[in-house]
């Protein structure tokens, strides 16, 4: 098939790229510049091209070509899909479970619970919904793939603070003391990307069963707050210290970004059955092997 990947140099592209060359794909790069991708790439032989949701030009472009599928990560599916959706035949685009909004079930299915507390996540399930309700009334059929915490090498992994800090993986390989909020604990379920890649490739390659779904996407079972903390104290071989302080001096003091202590409120452990009965998907990486292939990712890149 000939696929268009929007966004193919990002995280999870630089996992998907290489499983589609491999599977016999055409696959053409879009981004902003356009880059020649060098020899020693593993998505060399990927055709890069400028094509940005930005850029009208660009996406007329990509319509004139023709592609089986297209996939988009950037997050601005809406616009791509309505100009593209009379040239491909699938149109796959990347969202979050944080658009579900508030768990209210564990594993949490890909249903509606709470409007999600990120205005920007909000309005982009609401435009996925009205794609999936589009789906098949042009030539494009639609699917969208709902990770949780990407996880996994080249990119910094969730940190004990729910961001995505240096300075705190430095702290933690250090053996200082985490906070965390007291009481019931949730569940946080890092995915690998290579595991969200493949999800992506059992998409496009069964259309039919992918075509006005939505899959959730993620590891075969999520880890509590302490267990999450305790699981990068093995990583470093240190013991991590925990002390539980109040929710109201964790959002106050500890960690008050919203997007920060999102992390350690609401569950992010995703029901898979979906992509496993329909697609066959089966996480290759388990949440303590992909933060422990992202924490050795840091240190070869001497951030540790």
């Amino acid at each position: 098939m000939k696929i268009l990947v929007i966004g193919g140099n990002g995280h999870v592209g630089s996992f998907l790229v290489p499983q589609l060359l491999k599977n016999g794909h055409e696959v053409w790069i879009g981004g902003r510049y356009g880059k020649p991708i060098p020899e020693d790439s593993a998505s060399y032989g990927a055709k890069s091209v400028v094509c940005t949701t930005s850029d009208e030009e660009s996406l007329k472009a990509m319509a004139k070509e023709g592609f089986d599928v297209v996939m988009d990560f950037p997050g601005t599916a809406y616009k791509a899909y309505m100009a593209l959706r009379d040239h491909t035949r699938h149109f796959i685009a990347c969202g979050s479970q944080w658009m579900f909004g508030e768990s209210t079930r564990v594993p949490v299915p890909e249903i509606f619970s709470t409007r999600c507390f990120s205005d920007g996540y909000a309005r982009r399930f609401d435009e996925i919904r009205e794609m999936i309700a589009d789906s098949g009334t042009h030539q494009a059929v639609f699917t969208a793939i709902m990770p949780p915490n990407i996880c996994g090498p080249h990119k910094i992994p969730l940190d004990t603070l729910g961001g995505r800090d240096v300075e705190v993986h430095r702290a933690n390989k250090r053996g200082e003391v985490v906070y965390l909020p007291d009481g019931p604990q949730c569940l946080i379920s890092p995915c690998d990307a290579d595991d969200i890649a493949t999800l992506f490739r059992l998409a496009a390659e069964h259309r039919s069963a992918a075509a006005g779904q939505i899959f959730n996407v993620g590891s075969a079972y999520g880890l509590t707050a302490s267990e999450f903390v305790r699981a990068y104290g093995y990583i470093h071989n240190v013991e991590i210290p925990i002390e539980y302080v109040s929710w109201q001096k964790y959002r106050d003091e500890i960690s008050p970004s919203q997007g920060a202590w999102w992390h350690f409120y609401s569950h992010m452990c995703p029901d898979i059955s979906k992509a496993r009965k329909l697609l066959g998907y089966e996480p290759k990486y388990t949440p303590e092997q992909t933060m422990e292939r992202a924490i050795g990712w840091m240190r070869d890149q001497g951030m540790l």
